[in-house]
């Protein structure tokens, strides 16, 4: 089938190089968001999706709104006859979703309807779940309801941060794309609606939910800062200072600590919460690499009984 592929991050590259591997289909044109301005240079730089394109040689669009003057032109000259959707990034308006013939076809990271929205991998870790997966599914109107052509299931493992679990969906997820569109090429395959039982959202994190509270149980931040592991990161105060803490480990032989003071010693750094203490991984300083949470005390100078907050 022709093919316009519709994506921004690096979750989305598996899922373009599949397609651009498979003999059944053919990339006709890329939507991806605009350049984006990075790092203390203010750099240009194009998403992984629009990098991946240029280097095949493929016709990159990058409009600012889907609903944009001049966009169902392009969309148009392409004449797809489906759009592949992969981490995005902007709303499709109603009035492009039946331009292709087989619509707008969205792989979403969750087992559907479980995790609709923006950051499914974050909540379903957030949450404790023990497994997860990806779904294929049409897009309408509504966000991520529409009806699904087929999932695969992921393990979530329990040292698993959002980025280990993304990296190993967006491989698999890849995979049942392109089943999805051949079988919508053979016409052996149909949309099952979404059930109205089982529905849960997964809104974006913001850096301010990110941030660490000390006060909650060990099981809980252990949770949450695997599941904001690498974006948007989590995060604390220490001297007034704002520093990034990487995955931590919940301990029980330094029990006693109260929730958010340290206790140091020549190998460890571990901090209390509401139950068991945890034990640091690394530790992000403001304007620094992350290090070892050790190394990050010996450079510190920390001593027991500091705060974070």
């Amino acid at each position: 089938m022709r093919v316009i592929f519709a994506g921004t991050p690096a979750p989305a590259v598996p899922s373009l190089q599949a397609l651009l591997d498979s003999p059944n289909h053919e990339v006709v044109g890329v939507l991806s968001r605009p350049d984006a301005v990075s790092g203390r240079g203010k750099k240009v730089t194009r998403s992984p999706i629009a990098t991946i394109a240029d280097e095949h040689g493929i016709e990159v669009f990058t409009p600012r709104r889907l609903t944009d003057d001049g966009v169902r032109d392009v969309l148009e000259r392409w004449a797809p006859e489906v759009v592949a959707v992969v981490a995005y990034g902007a709303l499709v308006p109603r009035a492009l979703l039946d331009l292709p013939p087989h619509g707008w076809i969205n792989l979403h990271f969750s087992l559907l309807p479980a995790w609709r929205g923006a950051a499914p991998v974050q909540a379903a870790i957030a949450a404790g779940d023990t497994s997860t997966g990806a779904s294929t599914f049409r897009i309408e109107e509504g966000l991520d309801t529409g009806p699904v052509f087929g999932h695969v299931t992921e393990v979530i493992n329990d040292t698993d941060t959002s980025g280990d679990l993304l990296g190993r969906l967006a491989q698999t997820g890849a995979q049942l794309l392109v089943q999805t569109l051949e079988g919508l090429a053979s016409q052996q395959l149909s949309a099952v609606p979404q059930p109205d039982e089982g529905v849960s959202l997964a809104p974006k994190i913001t850096v301010e939910q990110a941030r660490i509270r000390w006060d909650l149980p060990a099981h809980i931040i252990d949770r949450r800062i695997r599941a904001y592991t690498p974006a948007p990161g989590s995060w604390t105060e220490f001297d007034d200072a704002r520093i990034k803490i990487g995955p931590v480990a919940p301990v029980v032989e330094e029990a006693g600590i109260p929730a958010g003071t340290l206790r140091v010693t020549k190998k460890a750094v571990f901090v209390g919460t509401s139950t068991n203490p945890v034990r640091l991984s690394w530790v992000g300083p403001p304007g620094k690499k992350q290090m070892a949470a050790a190394d990050w005390a010996r450079g510190a100078r920390l001593t027991d009984g500091q705060v974070l907050v």
